[in-house]
């Protein structure tokens, strides 16, 4: 009996390290993550003669909110801004730019933890991201035109959290916002571009409360 005892004290005792270990904000109910980083557009429009249309990469800033469904899952909300030129591929030549346009992206997300991982002493923690938003493009074009343009995209995301303190981890964040350029919102004229694979790197600080 008593050697039953010790190991159920035994057991109670390391209880605490070992779910920190497996699930280190499953005690959390909300999880904040400013971040910053940089955006990689695809090509709006492929035209003739290997001409295309895009934007050049800009700065991306914004902040995720999270509330914990479970100790692995997540609803995540996403809110985001870049902005940089626009430019006409032309062979040869090369870019040109045509324009500028400032971008907000928004979206709601379901998160999933796919574990944690002990290094020293911080915790790994990799996860996937999946949800459906939209991009919202306020364009000027060569100083003359401004026109706006919402379009609907989806998006798939992976990443990690490396805890660094209490409640504090930098999170990692590779996105991938798939969508198509609604270019009869944007200029009247029902013109089909591919569907473009816009991609966002980003690094920030997660708080969890």
């Amino acid at each position: 009996m008593r050697t039953l005892t010790r190991s159920l004290l035994a057991m109670l005792a390391v209880a605490p390290s070992f779910l920190s270990a497996q699930a280190p904000n499953s005690g959390s109910v909300l999880h904040v993550t400013p971040y910053a980083g940089v955006m990689l557009f695809g090509n709006y429009l492929n035209g003739p003669l290997g001409t295309t249309l895009t934007n050049k990469p800009g700065m991306l800033y914004g902040t995720q909110v999270g509330l914990s469904l479970s100790p692995e899952l997540s609803l995540v909300g996403n809110l985001g801004y870049t902005s940089s030129s626009i430019d006409v591929g032309l062979p040869i030549v090369g870019g040109v730019s045509v324009g500028h346009s400032s971008t907000l992206i928004y979206d709601a997300d379901l998160e999933y933890q796919l574990g944690a991982i002990r290094n020293g002493s911080s915790t790994i923690t990799p996860f996937v991201q999946g949800g459906v938003g939209a991009m919202r493009y306020d364009i000027e074009a060569v100083s003359v035109l401004t026109t706006q343009a919402t379009n609907f995209a989806g998006n798939l995301g992976l990443g990690a959290d490396v805890t660094v303190g209490r409640g504090v981890a930098i999170r990692f964040l590779a996105r991938d916002y798939i969508g198509k350029f609604d270019f009869k919102d944007a200029v009247g004229v029902g013109v089909s571009g591919p569907t473009a694979h816009n991609f966002g790197l980003t690094a920030g600080l997660r708080f969890d409360f």
